[in-house]
């Protein structure tokens, strides 16, 4: 069965940078919409930000627009997020998870939309 291993998170001052990388097992998360999540102490779950595996189109949560960005390498079976201007409120164990299915619209932000999830890494953002 796939896996999706994340990598890349750490410590980091507010206002500075970070890069997660999504690596999957398997050629077949290619055809895979990928999707990027995260879960603070004590939240629920969030999405943050998606990627088509057709067009590479992209869509993000309002809460990160403009800072992150999603991209992915097929070639390389990785999906990477890059976070620029992170805040306190951006701490969270981040997940990578991947469809099988096209997602659109509001099935981005569901959990459900997708079906297999990573391990997750902890981003913590200091003040």
């Amino acid at each position: 069965q796939g896996q999706l291993v994340e990598s890349g998170g750490g410590l980091v001052q507010a206002g500075g940078s970070l890069r997660l990388t999504c690596t999957a097992s398997e050629r077949t998360f290619s055809t895979y919409a990928m999707g990027w999540f995260r879960q603070a102490p004590g939240k629920e779950r969030e999405f943050v930000g998606g990627i088509s595996w057709s067009d590479d189109s992209t869509v993000y949560a309002d809460s990160v627009k403009g800072r992150f960005t999603i991209t992915r390498d097929n070639a390389k079976n990785m999906v990477t997020l890059y976070m620029n201007g992170l805040k306190l409120e951006d701490t969270a164990v981040y997940y990578c998870a991947a469809a099988r299915r096209p997602v659109y619209g509001i099935k981005w932000y569901r959990d459900y939309a997708y079906d297999y999830w990573g391990q997750g890494t902890q981003v913590t953002v200091s003040s």
